[in-house]
């Protein structure tokens, strides 16, 4: 599992073609839909319209993944930052019962609004 209580923010840029390794497709379930792939240098983060799927690539040749899964249904607080003018960077943090604060900070064009919606569905 990711040890988001020591390195809690991620720096992700959204991905064009979204393209993901087969084990994150053998996790889908049915009716569950990719809403967006944000990457950072070598992890990246899959969300979508029920959880996302962070995926922490290990070792020197990336075969070795852990994939850390977080229902939406579990986030008791979330909070967005959108970008501004100056500050292209937006910001996503969600808080877990027993995980704590996850923070992902997303560069560049990003749904995060969107996102933030989705979230939202799964909570209320």
């Amino acid at each position: 599992m990711i040890d988001f209580e020591n390195g809690d923010v991620f720096k992700l840029r959204k991905v064009k073609d979204e393209k993901v390794d087969n084990n994150i497709l053998a996790l889908l379930i049915p009716k569950e839909e990719i809403i967006g792939v944000y990457k950072s240098v070598r992890d990246y983060v899959v969300f979508t319209n029920r959880r996302f799927i962070s995926v922490n690539i290990q070792g020197v040749t990336g075969k070795k993944r852990d994939y850390t899964i977080m229902p939406y249904s579990k986030i008791s607080v979330f909070s967005i930052e959108t970008s501004g003018v100056l500050d292209m960077d937006s910001e996503l943090q969600l808080f877990f019962s027993g995980v704590g604060r996850v923070t992902f900070e997303f560069t560049g064009n990003s749904d995060i609004v969107e996102i933030g919606q989705m979230i939202s569905r799964h909570m209320l």
